[in-house]
């Protein structure tokens, strides 16, 4: 009985006062959408250019793809040329129809193409409104942030200190011997190359000021903010992008606990404290190196090395270093809990923001140490 019902649905064209009557019969339903697409396309050829009427008062039963038949014949007699009244449905029939017109979108227009010149202007207005953005975002981080803290000096009971020692040992404590490596091997280049560079004009010794003076004032730590940018921020970002992806971070703020007081309060207070201090540790392997060098290839003994580094040295040029570090500690931070919370729910988005995060910290960083450098030859300290 079913397949018999569902054979009989068809399409009636007939003539009427100059136009054409098209009138739908039966169910139409996906089981005969093959047949009924057949005879659409012959009444759409029929009406081209007519007055047509669509009666849907023999219509048995429509579901979505008879409904978008209906649709599909109304839009491409409409195309021809010809006008469309459709009348005769139930309130149900309508409101199917009514619903597939609603959703009916039409392809984007294609994009223009433009010169080279364009598209780098394209490209440059793009990084700045996403520098702007990067501001908002880091500037609401620091608020919150400093609310945070503001709240831990009033109650002190929720400054979570376990927290603050557990990221200083991750960040600070374990960067230890990477740091002292890699500052050790820097330290020896920077006095090699120098000493080869001064020997032509007798001048070796001088390469005990450049070392002392370059790694205390600027590359201990730039050296070092750019290793935690790597090596810390990274992990900031996939830590926090990891419990957003996990839906962690909804939870707590239905439990109603402060986000950035919880996760980005203390890492950021670890690395503000362990960047100072992993400096120092930066700045004595890079003079070791350095002297190491001095002894072996200047052939300049270790006293006479420190002698020459207490003449060509102050305590202004160890602050130097030291003042930059919690500066350059609070923008890892910020960037790396910037990027984690931007994190969405895939993968790919995980290490798209880790690498950004990276990325824009360490030119961060050296943007920084420039601008520090050149207050602090302004004012001649």
């Amino acid at each position: 009985m079913v397949v018999a019902a569902e054979a009989a649905a068809h399409l009636e064209a007939n003539d009427s006062d100059g136009g054409l009557r098209l009138v739908p019969h039966g169910p139409w339903t996906l089981s005969n959408a093959d047949h009924l697409e057949g005879e659409v396309d012959k009444a759409v050829a029929a009406a081209s250019g007519k007055a047509t009427r669509i009666d849907l008062s023999d219509v048995d039963h429509i579901d979505t793809a008879g409904g978008w038949l209906i649709t599909r014949l109304e839009r491409e007699i409409k195309a021809k040329g010809g006008s469309v009244d459709v009348e005769g449905g139930s309130d149900n029939v309508m409101r199917l129809l009514s619903a597939l017109e609603s959703v009916e979108r039409e392809l984007p227009p294609r994009r223009k193409q433009i010169g080279v010149g364009m598209e780098l202007l394209e490209g440059i207005g793009r990084a700045m409104y996403g520098a702007v953005s990067d501001l908002e975002a880091g500037l609401n981080i620091l608020g919150g942030v400093t609310v945070g803290l503001l709240n831990a000096v009033r109650h002190p009971s929720r400054f979570r200190i376990t927290s603050v020692v557990y990221h200083i040992d991750r960040a600070g404590l374990r960067a230890v011997p990477i740091i002292a490596l890699m500052s050790l091997l820097i330290g020896a280049i920077i006095a090699q190359q120098s000493a080869f560079q001064l020997r032509s004009f007798g001048a070796e010794v001088y390469a005990v000021d450049l070392v002392g003076v370059l790694v205390l004032r600027e590359l201990g730590v730039l050296l070092t903010a750019i290793m935690i940018a790597g090596r810390s921020g990274s992990a900031f970002t996939a830590e926090i992008g990891s419990m957003k992806m996990r839906e962690e971070i909804d939870a707590l703020d239905v439990i109603g606990l402060d986000v950035n007081e919880v996760l980005v309060l203390p890492r950021i207070l670890a690395l503000i404290i362990a960047l100072p201090l992993l400096t120092i540790i930066s700045d004595f392997a890079a003079l070791v190196g350095g002297g190491l060098v001095s002894w072996i290839y200047v052939g300049l003994p270790p006293s006479a090395f420190i002698l020459r580094l207490r003449d060509a040295v102050a305590v202004n040029t160890l602050m130097v270093g030291l003042i930059k570090a919690p500066f350059m500690a609070l923008i890892i931070g910020i960037i790396a809990a910037t990027e984690g919370f931007r994190v969405e729910g895939s993968a790919e988005s995980l290490g798209a923001r880790t690498t950004s995060s990276v990325v824009k910290a360490i030119f961060m960083v050296i943007v920084v140490d420039g601008m520090f450098a050149i207050y602090f030859s302004a004012v001649s300290y």
